[in-house]
């Protein structure tokens, strides 16, 4: 990942006044539910890959109950945020937040039932190496559960796509379905699902870029500025773009460590 800082506290604002306190990607606790299908949660040890300011740890530890989550980033603004998350809410005992250097996991083999993430895993680039990194602190039994960022293709992407990234501005490492499975496949996890999430995502990109033109621009630029409300009204119309043609297609992906 890049040293430069991709989540300040004007991004943070920003990102939760669209999407909800704690959220920094879309959906909000809803998503979360989706992306947690089928999984098991309740009494079991939690690692939460980029972890953000902390909303769905604590989630986790609240509402799914489990019995510890560790959230980890690598960023010291969304970690300090998830800290003071964690700390007001009283959780201090059930959430870990460890800030952590890109690499492999600072943990034990088989520390943890669920490994879980919601879109932030596009900033890891060699996914072969973070999908044996998931199997590796995984016990035997345990589950993959992630939303994530990904381009439907391995080709070179389109000029509409690389238009997109550059706006963003982020250390994007966005890989294919096919790639995810084959990491997956390749590190030894079992019963792999990815589920395409796009059609669902253009409606709501849609809506939320209509939001920004709309009657809220003059707040949101008062609050944020207006030049940073220009750039992402910039950037929310390129990210329609791509997503109506369906070369960027957020998933969902579940798998399973069986021994």
């Amino acid at each position: 990942m890049s040293e430069d800082i991709l989540y300040n506290q004007q991004h943070i604002d920003f990102l939760e006044e669209i999407w909800g306190d704690g959220f920094l990607s879309p959906g909000g606790r809803d998503e979360v539910d989706r992306v947690l299908s089928g999984v098991q949660i309740e009494d079991r040890r939690i690692l939460d890959i980029g972890c953000g300011t902390g909303a769905c740890a604590a989630l986790l530890a609240t509402e799914y109950g489990a019995a510890h989550v560790t959230g980890i980033d690598v960023e010291d603004p969304v970690c300090e945020a998830a800290v003071k998350r964690i700390e007001n809410k009283g959780l201090s005992d059930k959430v870990s937040v460890v800030k952590v250097e890109p690499g492999p996991f600072p943990f034990a083999s088989a520390s943890f039932d669920v490994v879980f993430s919601k879109d932030s895993i596009i900033h890891i680039p060699d996914k072969h190496g973070l999908a044996r990194e998931a199997y590796r602190v995984l016990g035997a039994g345990g589950q993959f559960a992630v939303s994530d960022w990904l381009i439907s293709h391995d080709d070179t992407p389109s000029k509409q796509m690389a238009d997109y990234v550059k706006a963003e501005g982020l250390d994007f490492a966005m890989a294919s379905p096919l790639t995810y499975e084959a990491a997956m496949q390749k590190a030894g996890f079992s019963n792999i699902e990815l589920v395409n999430r796009n059609h669902w995502y253009a409606k709501v990109a849609a809506k939320e870029l209509k939001w920004l033109m709309g009657t809220n621009r003059s707040g949101l630029s008062l609050r944020h500025g207006k030049d940073f409300i220009d750039e992402q009204i910039d950037i929310w119309t390129k990210l329609v773009d791509v997503l109506e043609l369906g070369e960027h297609c957020p998933h969902h992906i579940r798998a399973q460590k069986l021994k």
